[in-house]
């Protein structure tokens, strides 16, 4: 009989390696981390099964399948899967839901190639309703506390030096601000949510119970925070992350100009790079002109112009404090004071670096703080 795996929970926490034999379209719309796409069929020919299927069912499918993946083709996939399989001893594969295709590509392998490669039972779809459960779960029985903070505190900092830290941006490829694009694109939400859920998963199977996570809304760029997990962090005790405006502008200097500009660079190149970075910051700045007001979102615009001049000639970045500090003025700081305001009975400390990263290390071990 045909090996088939079932133990999603050790699939994850090992990071055992898999292929996704679906057509590149249904990989494209949701995957899981590190999984190669070696199709079985390509998209072209997944369309022509399927229309055949659905018009004289499954047999005549399957023969068009098999005419359709023949030949060469037919060589050079079994191939490319003998050569995952052999470079993967330990791995697995899988379709949407551990059926024929996946069926398929095992016996060719076994028949063609003399490879025993076990199958995931279910497929893509159990694997992914285990990690939708997964943060079910984690939502419902575990504690949490909310990083918050000014812009430029440094609160992605704190949580990726906590042991019981969730980094939804770094899940996300995002910074979680109107300047919060990074050089590659995000995930789709579909991958965004499996890597969380693996992250959970993994943290909770070396012994966490309640996490640490940044404050971001409702989303961290285009990626959304899964409903549950969201509405229990709604609710969940609230610690402020506090440093000074001069250190906020130089953290937001660094990180969002600096690091950027020399992102966009290494990517694409000096000429090509600096440009596409220069229109990034623009646009995002752009996003902002109505809650900043037209004369000082030209203004802002105009310094933001002058400083990228500066910066592309000179190799001198300190313009790009003034229109840093304008922005944490007059739109940041505002808008985090009001929303600190209307969550005030939420928050359990408040303190420098320091002092934040002592609180949630002594209370990690704790039992998660009550609201009052």
């Amino acid at each position: 009989m045909a090996t088939q795996l079932a133990d999603y929970r050790h699939i994850f926490l090992n990071d055992v390696p898999m292929m996704d034999v679906r057509a590149p379209v249904e990989f494209g719309q949701g995957a899981f981390p590190g999984v190669i796409n070696l199709p079985l069929m390509d998209d072209g020919e997944r369309q022509q099964v399927g229309t055949c299927y659905k018009q004289k069912g499954q047999n005549a499918a399957v023969a068009l399948g098999n005419q359709l993946v023949s030949g060469a083709t037919k060589r050079a996939r079994i191939e490319a899967w003998a050569h995952f399989a052999r470079a993967h001893p330990v791995g697995a594969l899988y379709c949407f839901r551990g059926g024929l295709r996946s069926q398929i590509v095992q016996q060719w392998l076994q028949n063609e190639a003399g490879i025993e490669y076990p199958r995931v039972m279910g497929g893509y779809k159990a694997l992914r309703t285990f990690l939708i459960e997964t943060t079910q779960a984690a939502a419902s029985q575990c504690g949490f506390v909310v990083l918050g903070g000014l812009t430029g505190t440094g609160k992605t900092e704190v949580i990726l030096q906590l042991a019981n830290g969730l980094d939804l941006e770094g899940h996300a490829n995002h910074r979680g601000s109107s300047f919060g694009h990074r050089v590659s694109a995000q995930p789709v939400q579909i991958d965004f949510e499996n890597r969380l859920a693996i992250d959970l998963l993994k943290k909770r199977d070396r012994g966490y119970g309640s996490f640490v996570i940044e404050d971001e809304g409702r989303h961290v760029g285009s990626c959304s925070v899964p409903l549950e997990l969201r509405q229990r962090l709604e609710q969940a005790p609230l610690v402020c992350l506090e440093d000074s405006f001069d250190a906020r502008v130089e953290r937001i200097l660094h990180d969002y100009v600096v690091q950027q500009c020399a992102d966009f660079v290494a990517t694409h190149g000096e000429v090509q790079g600096t440009a596409m970075f220069g229109a990034r910051l623009q646009e995002s700045l752009g996003k902002l002109a109505k809650r900043l007001g037209g004369d000082r979102y030209q203004v802002l615009r105009t310094t933001m112009q002058n400083a990228l001049l500066r910066q592309h000639s000179h190799g001198d970045p300190s313009l790009h404090r003034d229109w840093i500090a304008a922005v944490m003025r007059h739109y940041y700081d505002p808008m985090y004071a009001y929303q600190r305001q209307s969550r005030a009975d939420r928050i359990v400390f408040q303190g420098d670096r320091s002092a934040v990263m002592d609180y949630l290390r002594e209370s990690a071990s704790a039992d998660p703080v009550p609201l009052g």
